[in-house]
């Protein structure tokens, strides 16, 4: 199977499978991982989920010949297929559980949709990353609003129109990525992420997303401090503020771990 997911110990790891084509994707590989995140995403035994690949590289990207074939499709064909990918996208993003994906090796055009789409990221210093799409004579527009995200407008005014190698060190710089180890020490980085995720309370840590997202562009204004302060207020007042809260003044570890 190109898409494998493995849960234990309260982590869903799904995983990119298809190493001899240097795990680019098609229409069936994006359906998969939409299903995967779907699932783990509504599945109570997982907590945490990390995105990998196997084998050397985390993803070529679209695979050339499932590009050929779509642009022999027509324009609603064409608007179809690429909503199927903006919902893979949107599955990563608005994934009810954290998200944290594992890099090694190449991660071009469409595979920094699905980095930059995830909460958090760890690279391999061997990691390259590169938005090619220019280069074909198109753009990254399905994965630009999480990539622009991560690296903002500035940086994405280069990077899409240069079409550059992004070497690990560099991608880090520019918020690809949080973090970048040696290849050695890529598993045990992406462990200690699971453990601090596994110590905070499982809706906090899906609320705190959608706090950011509503407060990251919007001006400070009395609107914005007293949707804040509502927010607080609800999640001080819900069952797992309440648990979290006694469990620090009773000096025990909240149910949740």
């Amino acid at each position: 199977m190109s898409v494998t997911t493995d849960i234990k110990n309260q982590v869903a790891r799904i995983t990119l499978n298809n190493p001899n084509k240097r795990n680019a994707f098609d229409d069936t590989i994006i359906a998969s991982l939409t299903e995967a995140f779907k699932q783990a995403g509504s599945d109570d035994s997982v907590r945490v989920v990390v995105l990998q690949a196997a084998g050397k590289h985390f993803s070529a990207g679209a695979d050339l010949n499932w590009m050929r074939a779509m642009g022999k499709l027509d324009a609603k064909q064409n608007q179809q297929d690429a909503l199927r990918m903006a919902t893979l996208m949107q599955a990563i993003d608005q994934c009810a559980k954290p998200v944290i994906a594992r890099v090694q090796g190449a991660a071009f055009g469409g595979a920094l949709g699905l980095i930059c789409a995830a909460d958090m990221a760890v690279a391999a210093d061997n990691a390259r990353f590169c938005l090619s799409e220019v280069k074909l004579g198109i753009v990254p527009a399905v994965i630009s609003p999480y990539v622009v995200r991560a690296m903002g407008a500035r940086q994405a005014n280069r990077f899409f129109m240069t079409a550059e190698v992004i070497p690990a060190e560099r991608a880090q710089q520019i918020g690809i990525v949080h973090e970048v180890v040696s290849e050695d020490a890529l598993d045990s980085t992406v462990d200690g992420l699971i453990d601090a995720l596994l110590a905070g309370g499982p809706q906090a840590q899906v609320e705190a997303r959608a706090l950011i997202a509503r407060v990251s562009d919007g001006p400070i204004n009395d609107a914005m401090i007293n949707d804040t302060a509502s927010f607080i207020a609800r999640l001080r007042t819900g069952d797992e503020g309440q648990e979290g809260l006694s469990a620090f003044l009773e000096k025990r570890s909240p149910h949740w771990v």
